[in-house]
């Protein structure tokens, strides 16, 4: 009976430390994982200011008259299209508007610009065997005539430098690249200047041996249009202040036009008048720096 109960409490003395050190173990301590980094973006708000340069491949769609200043009749007319290509450059300042990825803006900007081209017109001298040209009147003798020589027309035209007030509207693609449109008001002046050459054909009426009379004039005139601009660009922040973009502007200034009266004489033997109509586009691809004020 002894022996029993010493092999009894023995084996309760091996079970009991084990059930009572496995209610003592040390709790598993749970902790939160670090939180992940998250990219503060970039915000497009705020105003901002910039410089730029690109090149300009205007467009002068022009008509050149020639017209009899007594009766006002239009004796010859050629159109034609002409280059005004050149570098632009200058600067430019707005305000951004960011809702979400969504930017809205107000951009100003205003440009030099070194475009130019010229265009050729000629009013045709008599046709074979004939003595009037269709702008001037050749030289009847007695005996032979003298026909009548063609005028020249030259015009040149440069776009002096032109600005723009633009609305855009934008979508951020990344926090730190945005595409957007763009579109408003553009104003420009126009430089237009031109030259009149021809050789005057007179005479004594029904004598021969005409006379020939080189006669020019000349003209310059600068007018300021409005008309309208629409592009669209790319824009992307390299710091938190500093952004660099490419951008493409289409600018039409509508229709310069003016009129020279020349000392050609006209087939009713009233001065010639030379005129000319022209529509003025541009099309500009531009690279700019902005920096704007108080970045992310």
């Amino acid at each position: 009976m002894t022996r029993t109960m010493l092999v009894a409490a023995a084996i309760g003395m091996l079970i009991i430390p084990r059930a009572f050190a496995a209610d003592m173990a040390v709790p598993r301590i749970y902790t939160k994982a670090p939180p992940v980094a998250v990219d503060p973006g970039y915000n497009w708000s705020g105003f901002y200011a910039g410089l730029n340069i690109g090149y300009g491949w205007g467009r002068s769609a022009t008509t050149a008259d020639f017209i009899d200043s007594e009766g006002g009749a239009l004796l010859s007319s050629s159109a034609g299209t002409f280059n005004l290509d050149g570098l632009t450059g200058g600067g430019q300042i707005g305000f951004n508007w960011q809702r979400d990825m969504f930017v809205v803006g107000l951009e100003a900007d205003f440009q030099g610009s070194g475009q130019k081209g010229s265009i050729d017109a000629l009013c045709a001298g008599a046709p074979a065997g004939l003595q009037d040209g269709v702008c001037t009147p050749g030289h009847r003798g007695d005996n032979t005539f003298d026909p009548a020589l063609p005028v020249a027309f030259n015009l040149t035209q440069k776009l002096d430098w032109f600005g723009t007030v633009r609305g855009r509207l934008g979508v951020a693609v990344t926090p730190r690249v945005l595409f957007y449109g763009t579109g408003g008001l553009a104003y420009g002046r126009v430089s237009t200047s031109g030259s009149v050459n021809a050789i005057n054909v007179g005479g004594t009426p029904g004598a021969d041996g005409g006379t020939f009379t080189p006669v020019t004039a000349s003209f310059s005139s600068s007018t300021t249009k409005v008309g309208w601009s629409a592009g669209a660009g790319i824009e992307g922040a390299f710091s938190d202040n500093w952004s660099a973009r490419l951008e493409y502007l289409y600018v039409d200034l509508g229709t310069v036009s003016g009129s020279l009266a020349t000392p050609v004489i006209a087939l009713s033997g009233a001065p010639l008048v030379v005129g000319y109509r022209s529509h003025v586009t541009d099309n500009i691809l531009r690279f700019g720096v902005n920096y704007r004020f108080g970045g992310t």
